[in-house]
């Protein structure tokens, strides 16, 4: 029997950093309801989806009710009866309901709420697990993690310019023991900061420290320090990823690192990120450059490309055309997957295919903006990608999803990435 939606209900509910969202409950056919809650970004993309917001001076316009009442008022009716488990055949017709460019009437905010909501309804109708009932013909995978620790740029109040230091911990033979020793590292950097005298502006938007810090190289420093102190070798088995979100700190063509007292021209920060990833075990480097600077793109690519991770996320915003035409131009090798940034659950699979078809890799990334809801989990283990960006380890926002994670390695026994991620090269 085939199962189709009878209704569709969305309220209003709040996100990790107190602004309001989506929570979006879905019930098909044979009775089975499930739901689903959208997350929101801080540090966003001009070329994303467009979150719906309220406006006015209700939780400073970003209230969701147009968002709610369109799930309620427009796509419940609209949807009923549709067949549930054709999942591309639905998120179209929300985006044909929608009818712009950039799912602005609707928002997309509502329209990945229900697509996610049905997803999850579908598979709790079969009695699989969910990673299982969205993988299909895919091989599903336990990511390797990608671990906030330390925080700049809109994550913690611009205490530095570059947004994020993270770790990736690839030299382990489980999820299990890849967290372990993030803690690890993560509480021995806090030791670091405290040692220093380092004043802490607190816990950022993720999870990760904020020090206050005199540059942004020390970040790395503190970082290489920590994961050498903590008794794991820095490079073999934990290297650093860094999110540049260069597109914050960037105005009339060059990047302003004021902190620093200095600023930089796009050569200027390609010969600078290129030392670093001499000096530091820097293996991945997202948003290097500006959001649309497409010439200058393929030259850092060519640069550091060949043995380093270049992640589009402002960049690219998980859009298949974007995605396309960074293939073509040879304009990164990677792309950071944010399921809101596109606005639909098919077309984050288009883009997640298609940059694994290419070669390139992929990062199924959370947003500062998170919920409990650990469906991004699920979603990085169904796609293999290979590789999840969370969080840190604190906060149980970001929690859900490891502890999703820890769950399918556990209960379902799936492979782990470790040690297989093709840019590590030492």
């Amino acid at each position: 029997m085939t199962l189709t939606i009878r209704q569709l209900r969305a309220l209003e509910i709040l996100d990790s950093r107190g602004n309001p969202t989506l929570a979006v409950e879905a019930q098909l056919s044979d009775g089975t309801t499930a739901p689903a809650q959208v997350p929101s970004g801080a540090s966003t993309g001009r070329h994303e989806a467009v979150e719906l917001r309220d406006g006015g001076t209700r939780y400073a316009g970003k209230g969701v009710r147009k968002a709610v009442a369109n799930v309620n008022d427009i796509l419940s009716g609209a949807l009923e009866g549709a067949d549930a488990e054709d999942r591309a055949a639905l998120d179209r017709k929300m985006i044909e309901l929608d009818g712009t460019s950039n799912k602005s009437r609707l928002g997309a905010n509502a329209i990945l709420g229900v697509s996610c909501a049905v997803a999850r309804a579908v598979a709790r109708a079969h009695k699989v697990p969910l990673w299982q009932s969205l993988a299909g013909a895919r091989t599903a995978a336990l990511p390797v993690p990608m671990i906030n620790i330390l925080s700049g740029g809109w994550h913690a109040g611009h205490n530095i310019e570059f947004q994020d230091f993270l770790i990736i911990p690839h030299g382990f033979d489980s999820l299990a023991e890849a967290l372990e020793a993030s803690v690890a590292i993560h509480r021995q950097v806090f030791l670091l900061c405290r040692d220093r005298g380092l004043t802490l502006t607190g816990v950022a938007d993720e999870g990760g420290w904020g020090p206050l810090l005199s540059t942004n190289e020390e970040a790395l420093q503190l970082l290489t320090e920590a994961i050498g102190s903590t008794g794991f070798r820095p490079g073999e088995q934990v290297s650093i990823a860094i999110d540049v979100a260069s597109s914050h700190f960037f105005s009339e063509g060059e990047y302003h690192l004021k902190t620093e007292g200095r600023s930089l021209t796009a050569a200027g920060m390609i010969a600078l990120l290129r030392d670093w990833c001499v000096r530091y075990p820097v293996v991945s480097l997202e948003d290097p450059l500006h959001e649309d600077d497409w010439g200058n793109w393929p030259e850092l690519t060519a640069a550091l490309g060949g043995v380093r991770q270049i992640i589009g996320d402002d960049f690219l915003t998980t859009n298949p055309a974007r995605l396309r035409q960074a293939i073509q131009q040879r304009a990164a090798n990677s792309v950071l997957v944010k399921m809101n940034q596109i606005g639909s659950l098919s077309e984050t699979f288009e883009v997640l295919d298609e940059a694994l078809a290419a070669g390139w890799t992929a990062v199924v990334s959370a947003r500062s903006g998170e919920t409990e809801d650990s469906f991004l989990a699920d979603l990085a283990v169904a796609s293999a990608c290979g590789q999840i960006k969370i969080g840190s380890v604190t906060r149980s926002e970001r929690l859900a999803k490891y502890n999703r994670l820890l769950e399918i390695e556990a209960r379902w026994r799936l492979p782990y990435t470790g040690g297989k991620l093709r840019f590590i090269s030492r």
